[in-house]
């Protein structure tokens, strides 16, 4: 390995993107964090019947995670080719199959929302029944639901618009975006959850509603960004509706199989969720305090994972294969340190978190702990796997190995696993969680196995 490339370039690139990236999930997951805590304020059921019914449109926003990070694998590609082609033709093509992909990830986003919001709005008692057979629980979800339609739309074409801007290098403005949604949501949460400054006290209704004017407030601003002021992508009203049927085969070999193994991970986790809601109020409540924590200790590796993705796929686009491989082998390096480290803050900070949700049982508060000191363990193994992953091996355009390996160690490993530790067992919460997670463990290895093979780097065309 090149030493001199092995240091402060790889990671002067990598942390350039990341720390921006990181940043706006942090605060994302803080205004998740400031809903669970609001709403545990009110008890047990309103905590997980929020919790619930975030584990559902959560599933879309796992989904919308795909359709963006798939379009991103293009996109980072053809900007490399653009910034990096001497030939203007070759140059004119990467740009026009720019806004190809991002015309084609906008119309998808458009229809996915509308099967949840349909769904959500024609059936949210099936919806939740899904996950709990507490009548007091889903009646609580469904008020959650009612308030929560519109949101899918607003939050899909935010999330995906703002991925691809990432993957042309624009990272401070949606993080800029983020941080004011944060105010927005936090303040509409506080009014609306508890009825303050002449505001209605709506709870657990309050927290939706909160959430869906934070969510309009964040597509004007990113949706606007792209379609007017962008200069990278320039990618416009009218583009939306351009033809792209030169690129369809390119995308749907390499954008749709990062979909569906998005989706897959999406119904399986969602499947977890349902694992873990039929255990009982005490562990969903649990969990649900847990969850929020472990996200918040992991936006870094998420940012570097995203960055990963960027990285590789410029790379790649500029030519350079030896180059991708070294910076592979040091993500791989980055992952571990960073998961550790991850598990360190867990375990360090569990009883302050957990000693903040007083309004939770001492049954609920000792089952959070159980998960916690599991989550410290399987998050080494999760971070490293995710950077490589859901970036280094997607950016690559390994899209259609990883779709089909992500959902083998999910569905015939950690979920079959995790309901005979939880219901033919009746292993404790640490163990349950532990099975529920093997596949992060399985992945690891595997994922360091094929990064060795070289067979992840695939080439791709402009379409034209």
């Amino acid at each position: 390995m090149n030493r001199s490339y092995s240091s402060s370039n790889f990671y002067g690139k990598v942390f350039k993107l990341a720390l921006p990236i990181a940043a706006q999930s942090m605060i994302v997951i803080g205004v998740n964090m400031l809903d669970t805590m609001m709403v545990g304020k009110l008890g047990d059921d309103p905590l997980s019947a929020t919790s619930l019914a975030n584990s559902f449109i959560s599933v879309f926003q796992i989904f919308c995670m795909g359709l963006g990070m798939g379009a991103s694998v293009l996109v980072s590609r053809y900007w490399g080719m653009k910034q990096s082609s001497a030939d203007r033709t070759q140059a004119d093509d990467a740009s026009i199959a720019l806004k190809q992909t991002v015309s084609l990830m906008l119309r998808l986003t458009i229809v996915l929302a509308f099967l949840f919001a349909s769904a959500t709005l024609f059936c949210p008692g099936l919806i939740m029944r899904s996950y709990t057979e507490d009548e007091k629980i889903i009646e609580l979800g469904i008020k959650y639901f009612n308030y929560s339609i519109p949101t899918y739309f607003f939050l899909g074409i935010s999330l995906t618009s703002t991925i691809v801007l990432r993957s042309v290098g624009k990272v401070m403005y949606p993080l800029i975006v983020s941080i004011g949604a944060f105010f927005v949501n936090f303040s509409m949460n506080y009014m609306l959850i508890f009825g303050k400054f002449g505001a209605p006290r709506m709870e657990i209704a309050g927290a939706a509603l909160g959430t869906l004017i934070a969510r309009i407030f964040e597509v004007v601003l990113i949706l606007g960004y792209l379609l007017f002021y962008d200069k990278s992508i320039m990618f416009r009203i009218k583009d939306i509706f351009m033809s792209t049927k030169t690129l369809i085969r390119e995308y749907i070999r390499i954008c749709i199989p990062v979909l569906i193994s998005d989706g897959i991970l999406a119904i399986g986790t969602n499947s977890v969720a349902m694992v873990i809601g039929h255990l009982g109020g005490t562990f969903t409540a649990a969990n649900a305090i847990t969850s929020v924590t472990q996200q918040l200790s992991t936006v870094v590796i998420s940012g570097v994972s995203q960055a990963g993705a960027i990285v590789t796929g410029i790379t790649l686009g500029e030519g350079d294969r030896n180059k991708t491989m070294q910076q592979g082998y040091q993500f791989f390096k980055l992952g571990l340190i960073l998961g550790t480290l991850s598990a360190a803050f867990i375990f360090i900070f569990s009883d302050l978190i957990i000693g903040y949700y007083d309004g939770v049982t001492p049954e609920t508060a000792a089952t959070a702990k159980q998960l916690m000191n599991a989550i410290s363990l399987i998050i080494v193994f999760q971070g490293t796997n995710s950077i490589m992953t859901k970036g280094v091996l997607r950016g690559g355009g390994d899209t259609k190995i990883l779709m089909i390996a992500d959902n083998i160690f999910l569905w015939v490993l950690a979920i079959p696993l995790g309901i005979a530790a939880g219901f033919y067992f009746k292993m404790s919460a640490f163990w349950i969680y532990i099975f529920l997670k093997s596949d992060q463990i399985a992945k690891t290895v595997w994922a360091y196995l094929r990064l060795r093979s070289g067979k992840w780097i695939k080439k791709i065309s402009t379409g034209s």
